[in-house]
């Protein structure tokens, strides 16, 4: 008998594809279509974007597994979860390259300015101008906010341009000889490019503040390759206008899709649409090892990638 799942955030066509030919019944939260479908529904799955509350739960008494498709679940209220017995499954490991090379395309763009000079290419400025000198990116201080996998490939390539590393996270790193600091703003004190590569939620909401920036200084650069909501996004906006900072590139913003007006007018910033891990090869192995979560649930075998809270 096919099983009856929920989308609760949009899905790629891949993921839908592959989920229609495994036979599963796939409902939209957003316009369910069988009035029973609530109480048919056994397990929610959707990308890092989706949003899981307490109340949805509420509406779906018979869902015992949420499969998100990404690292990231910060939208799912895990706790919630566990009090109704429902475990949790991301998609950790298949993408941490991809994101990797994101991070350190973005400190070169930025470091490097390239799409502010293709800009003055295209716009014909070469031809009266020459376009202003920048610093060198191999040989600079980079500190990153977060040493998970992410954070150690990212780590891995900076070494590859010969970049002096320092990170901060809950604890060191006995296996690291990188530098350590305690807290973002010691790290901030201390490099050219500051790096955020930790998890979303509360825990690290606005982490990256005033202080932060303040240490970090108007030589330095913000990356975020994280969550919006790690940035405390106004403050960082006025540091950019202020020139308190060099510059930030960014993947990941507060609203997404929606970009503050003002953070897309600024100069000194690089964007991206959060597309980090948005390679062919990673979304189809995210894929994949979100069937595999759904796969392991229903045959009752034990689930490949619970989130770190279900895994105990």
């Amino acid at each position: 008998m096919a099983q009856e799942i929920m989308q609760v955030s949009p899905l790629p066509p891949f993921m839908m594809k592959a989920l229609q030919e495994a036979d599963y019944i796939v409902h939209d939260h957003t316009h369910i279509k069988d009035p029973g479908a609530l109480s048919k529904v056994t397990a929610l799955i959707g990308t890092g974007a989706a949003k899981v509350d307490k109340k949805l739960l509420t509406m779906l008494p018979n869902v015992k597994l949420v499969a998100i498709c990404g690292v990231g679940y910060d939208g799912v209220d895990v706790t919630a979860c566990k009090d109704k017995g429902i475990v949790v499954t991301h998609t950790p490991g298949v993408l941490t390259d991809d994101v990797a090379d994101l991070a350190m395309g973005l400190v070169l763009s930025i470091g490097r300015r390239i799409p502010q000079v293709d800009k003055f290419v295209r716009n014909g400025d070469w031809v009266d101008d020459e376009f202003p000198l920048v610093t060198t990116v191999s040989g600079a201080r980079m500190g990153i906010v977060g040493m998970g996998r992410i954070g150690r490939s990212i780590a891995k390539r900076a070494a590859a341009f010969d970049m002096r590393i320092s990170y901060t996270c809950r604890d060191p790193k006995a296996d690291l000889s990188y530098a350590f600091h305690k807290t973002a703003t010691q790290l901030a004190a201390q490099v050219d490019y500051l790096v955020v590569a930790v998890p979303g939620g509360d825990d690290t909401k606005n982490m990256i503040g005033a202080s932060v920036l303040q240490a970090l200084g108007n030589r330095g650069y913000l990356i975020n390759v994280a969550r919006g909501s790690v940035v405390d996004q106004p403050v960082l906006v006025q540091a950019l206008k202020d020139k308190a900072i060099a510059g930030a590139a960014l993947d990941v913003f507060w609203d997404e899709p929606i970009i503050d007006p003002e953070l897309r007018r600024l100069p000194n910033v690089v964007l991206t649409p959060h597309i980090a891990s948005a390679t062919i090869e990673t979304r189809s192995a995210m894929a994949a090892l979100t069937m595999e979560n759904l796969q392991a649930f229903y045959e009752r075998k034990p689930l490949p990638s619970p989130v770190p809270e279900c895994s105990a």
